[in-house]
């Protein structure tokens, strides 16, 4: 809970900063951040279900889980979270010099599914840690399970984005 704390509290002011220090005619340059901090987060969203499964199954103090949890904290604390936090900072930033909050539906469900996403970045975050004290409860199958949700919720948020259905 602290560091989601943590993380909300960067987030926050960083989006302050943003706001007040770039004018909206840098809207193409955010718009090129937002992508590439979504493509980073995605990435490490499929990767690090996938470290699990190998994690999950090496078992406790082997050799091979400690190399996992050097693994998984790196790619969450240098990757995930930074990309997450631009993610949403550059994404609120374009919604508000976009114009995109006053109309459309769709925008409306993309936030709901990034709020889910988010979600799984959380129980995510909550796993390194149970890894890192060798105390993961869940099998490589849940694992496996679990790696493909982030891939379904970006699925619809790409046709909400691009086709924007409603």
């Amino acid at each position: 809970m602290k560091n989601a704390l943590i993380a909300l509290a960067i987030t926050v002011v960083l989006a302050a900063l943003m706001f007040l220090l770039i004018p909206a005619s840098a809207y193409l340059w955010v718009k090129v951040v937002h992508l590439f901090a979504v493509i980073a987060w995605m990435a490490g969203m499929l990767y690090l279900p996938r470290l699990f499964v190998y994690h999950a199954e090496a078992g406790p103090h082997t050799p091979q889980s400690e190399t996992f949890k050097v693994m998984e904290r790196r790619l969450l604390k240098g990757i995930i979270n930074p990309s997450m936090i631009a993610t949403w900072v550059a994404g609120l930033w374009l919604g508000v010099f976009g114009g995109w909050f006053t109309g459309g539906a769709w925008l409306h469900a993309k936030i709901v599914l990034v709020l889910i996403l988010s979600g799984i970045h959380g129980i995510l975050s909550a796993a390194v840690r149970r890894f890192a004290e060798d105390r993961n409860t869940k099998s490589s199958r849940y694992w496996r399970i679990l790696n493909e949700v982030p891939a379904v919720l970006l699925a619809f948020i790409l046709i909400l984005v691009v086709v924007k259905p409603f």
